[in-house]
C-alpha cells in the first residue's frame, strides 16, 4: 500500500493536484482584476452576465418559441404537443451545460472579481463609486449606502444579524480551491474558523451570473438572516440582488420576490416548506419558487443526514377528527405502557447483573446481551438503559447482537420481540403492537379480537363462495369494511398514544404553554409555532398531557430534506 500511495498519491493529493491548474488560473486573472479602477471592476458582473446570455442564446430562443407554440395551440394534438415539451426539455437541459462552460470560462475571473472587491473594502473605510440604478435602491434601505450626486458612498461598516460589522476579510489560496470545490458540486470540509462563510461568496457570485437563482441554506433563521446581511452587502456591492425568506411571511409577495432575487438566503425547512405549499396549490400565480438551479447547504452533514430521518410534512384536519379516541383508550395504553416499563426494568437489571460478571459462562453472556437488546426494543429511550450503554463495550455488545437477529431479513427477531407487549423501533420512529400486548389490551373488553385487524380479502372471499343472496352479501360486506375501518382506526389509536409515551419527552421533543402543546425544533431548540404532528399524534401527546385534544391531522404533503435537494 505504501509503495502505490507513493506512486499514485493519495486521494486529496490527486484531488489538489486537478484543482491546482484551476487556482493559477485565477491567481494570474487576479493580477489584472485588482489592476482595474473601482466602476470598471463593478462593470464586471455586467460583462459576465452578457457571456453567459450569448452563450445560451440560441437555446432560449428556440425555447420560448416553443412554448409559445405549445400555448397558443390548444386544440394540438397531445402527441404532437408531447413532442414539443420533449423537444423543449432537450433544450433546456443544453442551455444547463452551456451554462456550466460558460461558468467554468469566467470562474478564474469571477472569484478575482469578489476577491478585488473584498480588498477594496478592506482597505478603505468608504468607497466611492458611479451610482447605479441598484444603488440608489440600497440607499434608500440602509445606512451604510448613500448617495450624492451621481456618486454612491459604500461604507466598509455595516449592520448584520443586529450587530455592526466591519469588512476585514480577503480570500486566501485555500479559500479560492474551497469555492472551487463547491462550485463543482462537491462537498468542502472546513474546521470552525477557516472561514467557510467568506468561501461561499465565491461560487456563489458566480453561480448567481446565470439569472437563475442560487440558494444558501443555513441550519437556522438567525443565520440566514445574518448573512444575508452580512456578505449580501459585498453581492448588492457587485450588482446582484439579496434577500432571505425566513425575513417574509409564507405565501406572501415578498417571499416570492425574495426567491427572484440572484441570491435567496434561508433555513433548510422553510425552502423544503415553500416546495411542498408550491406543490398543493392549483394557482400557478400563487408559487414561490422557480425552478431550482444552484444551491450551497451549510452544515450538509447536518441538513442532510440528521434532519432527513424526519420528513417534513403538512398537514390539516380531517373529518373524522373528533371521533379519535385518545382520551378513552388512554387509561388501557398508560397500563400497557407500565407493564412493558416494569418487565424491561426487570430484565435490564438481569443483564447487568449478567454483564458485569466476570465469572459469567458464553451462554449466560449470550442471554445477557438478549436481554439488554430487548430492553432496547422495549423501551430505548428508558434513562437507565441510556445509562448502562455509556459504559465500555455495552453499545458495541447491543449493536453486534442487533446485527445478529437483523439477518436473514429478521427471521430470527421474533424470539426478541415476543415477550414484548409492544416494540419500538426508534430509528423509524415506529411502534408495534405485539400478539401479548393486543391480548393485554383486550382483557379490558373481553374481547380476544378487539385490537385485532381482521383479515378482509379472506373474509370477504369466503362470503362470496357461501349460499346467502345477493343482499346478505352485501350487508355482510358493508358490516366487515365498518369492522375493518373502526379496528384499523383503534389501533392506530393505540399505537400514536403509545409513540407519545415512549418517543416524545416534555420540554425535550415538546412544551406546554398556555395549554396548548407546542413542538420544539430538535435543531434549534427554538419553539415552532403553527407547527403540528401529523397523523393524530399531536392528539396523543396532548392526551398524554390532559390538554384538550383538537381535530385530528391528515398528511397533504411530505418531502425529505435528501430528495428535496436531489432537485438542484
Amino acid at each position: 500500500m505504501g509503495f502505490l500511495k507513493k506512486l499514485f498519491g493519495d486521494k486529496a493529493s490527486r484531488d489538489n493536484k486537478a484543482l491546482q491548474p484551476i487556482l493559477e488560473k485565477t491567481l494570474k486573472a487576479y493580477e489584472q482584476i485588482e489592476k482595474l479602477d473601482i466602476d470598471s471592476l463593478r462593470h464586471k458582473t455586467v460583462e459576465f452576465k452578457e457571456y453567459i446570455k450569448n452563450k445560451t442564446a440560441a437555446e432560449v430562443a428556440e425555447i420560448a418559441e416553443l412554448k409559445a407554440k405549445a400555448e397558443a395551440n390548444f386544440d394540438m394534438d397531445p402527441d404532437e404537443k408531447e413532442k414539443l415539451y420533449t423537444q423543449i426539455d432537450k433544450l433546456e437541459k443544453q442551455e444547463l451545460d452551456h451554462i456550466e462552460e460558460a461558468l467554468n470560462d469566467i470562474l478564474p475571473e469571477a472569484f478575482s472579481v469578489v476577491k478585488a472587491a473584498a480588498k477594496y473594502f478592506c482597505e478603505h473605510e468608504t468607497v466611492v463609486v458611479t451610482a447605479t440604478d441598484l444603488d440608489r435602491e440600497l440607499a434608500a434601505k440602509y445606512e451604510h449606502v448613500t448617495i450624492e450626486g451621481d456618486k454612491a458612498y459604500y461604507k466598509n461598516s455595516w449592520m448584520a444579524g443586529g450587530n455592526m460589522v466591519t469588512w476585514d476579510m480577503v480570500h486566501y489560496n485555500c479559500q479560492i480551491i474551497g469555492g472551487i470545490v463547491l462550485h463543482q458540486g462537491k462537498i468542502a470540509e472546513m474546521a470552525t474558523g477557516e472561514g467557510k462563510t467568506l468561501v461561499a461568496t465565491l461560487p456563489v457570485y458566480l453561480n448567481a451570473l446565470a439569472g437563475k437563482g442560487v440558494h444558501v441554506v443555513t441550519v437556522n433563521d438567525y443565520l440566514a438572516k445574518r448573512d444575508s446581511e452580512w456578505m449580501g452587502a459585498m453581492y448588492e456591492f457587485l450588482g446582484l440582488t439579496v434577500d432571505c425568506i425566513d425575513k417574509h411571511e409564507p405565501n406572501s409577495a415578498a417571499r416570492r420576490r425574495a426567491y427572484n432575487c440572484d441570491i435567496t438566503y434561508g433555513t433548510n425547512n422553510e425552502f423544503g416548506f415553500d416546495y411542498l405549499r408550491d406543490n398543493m396549490t392549483g394557482n400557478p400565480d400563487e408559487l414561490v419558487q422557480r425552478k431550482h438551479h444552484y444551491a450551497i447547504v451549510d452544515e450538509v452533514d447536518s441538513v442532510l443526514i440528521d434532519d432527513a430521518r424526519t420528513p417534513l410534512i403538512i398537514s390539516g384536519p380531517t373529518p373524522r377528527g373528533d371521533q379519535q379516541e385518545f382520551d378513552e383508550l388512554k387509561p388501557d395504553v398508560v397500563k400497557l405502557y407500565e407493564a412493558q416499563k416494569r418487565y424491561v426494568t426487570s430484565i435490564l437489571a438481569e443483564a447487568k447483573k449478567i454483564l458485569t460478571d466476570p465469572n459469567a459462562t458464553e451462554d449466560e453472556k449470550k442471554h445477557g446481551a438478549d436481554q439488554l437488546f430487548r430492553a432496547y426494543r422495549g423501551l430505548p429511550k428508558n434513562n437507565a438503559l441510556i445509562k448502562f450503554l455509556s459504559e465500555e463495550g455495552m453499545k458495541s455488545l447491543l449493536q453486534k447482537t442487533e446485527g445478529f437477529y437483523m439477518q436473514n431479513r429478521n427471521e430470527n427477531m421474533h424470539i426478541i420481540d415476543d415477550e414484548l407487549y409492544f416494540v419500538i423501533d426508534e430509528k423509524l420512529n415506529t411502534v408495534v403492537l405485539t400478539d401479548k400486548g393486543s391480548e393485554q389490551l383486550a382483557q379490558a373488553y373481553n374481547d380476544p379480537s378487539f385490537f385485532i385487524i381482521p383479515d378482509v380479502g379472506a373474509e370477504v372471499a369466503d362470503l362470496e363462495h357461501s349460499d346467502l343472496s345477493n343482499d346478505e352479501k352485501v350487508l355482510r360486506k358493508a358490516e366487515l369494511m365498518r369492522n375493518f375501518a373502526e379496528k384499523s382506526e383503534r389501533l392506530h389509536t393505540v399505537q400514536q398514544l403509545l409513540k407519545a409515551y415512549t418517543l416524545f419527552e416534555k420540554d425535550v421533543d415538546y412544551v406546554i404553554i398556555d395549554n396548548k402543546v407546542k413542538i420544539v425544533d430538535e435543531q434549534t431548540g427554538r419553539i415552532m409555532e403553527g407547527r403540528r404532528w401529523s397523523d393524530g399524534l399531536h392528539q396523543a401527546v396532548e392526551a398524554k398531557e390532559n390538554v384538550k385534544v383538537e381535530a385530528a391531522t391528515q398528511t397533504y404533503a411530505t418531502i425529505t430534506l435528501q430528495n428535496y435537494f436531489r432537485m438542484y
